[in-house]
């Protein structure tokens, strides 16, 4: 029983190490892609989210918007209906399920920390926090296709700038 025991002892730690091995590779990659080091400064966009996110990417011209993007993994509402009513359900769980899961993971993590942005926390006070998360994973997904499609790095000072409203013209009166 011993030996038994000793044999099972020593495979766990050849898969430990197989483990480190594998993460220490997996970062090697990510520093290398450029790609994955911009990624890699958003919060809640782990080392893996980096990496697979850079090579589903590519340089963002498969998809026309962030929008588009975030709804290849099913991270935006599933509409059906029938008769001009639409019912809005829940995520449509389309498009890689390896992905989605990084995200709403790390979306997860984000949403776990005390100093989460006013966004978030506006959104938690409005919302279950599964959809919070879920409406997050959206929102990194999103960030990842403007920071890649626009060649960009994170900014977390960054904020929209609303476009300057233009004065009311008149139509001149026809004479």
């Amino acid at each position: 029983m011993m030996r038994l025991l000793t044999e099972q002892l020593r495979s766990l730690r050849e898969i430990d190490h197989d483990i480190e091995v594998l993460d220490e590779e997996i970062a090697s990659v990510q520093h290398s892609v450029g790609a994955a080091q911009t990624l890699r400064e958003v919060p809640g966009i782990g080392v893996l989210g980096a990496t697979a996110l850079a090579a589903v990417l590519g340089n963002a011209s498969a998809w026309r918007n962030g929008r588009d993007f975030a709804a290849s993994f099913g991270l935006c509402p599933r509409h059906t209906g029938t008769g001009g009513k639409v019912k809005m359900g829940g995520i449509s769980r389309r498009g890689d399920p390896y992905l989605r899961t990084l995200l709403i993971a790390g979306a997860r993590a984000v949403v776990a920390r005390k100093n989460c942005s006013s966004w978030v926390q506006a959104l938690l006070s409005r919302r279950p926090t599964n959809v919070a998360v879920v409406a997050l994973a959206n929102k990194l997904a999103r960030t990842a296709w403007a920071l890649i499609a626009h060649n960009r790095r994170y900014d977390v000072q960054w904020h929209p700038i609303a476009p300057a409203c233009q004065p009311d013209v008149k139509p001149a009166a026809a004479a």
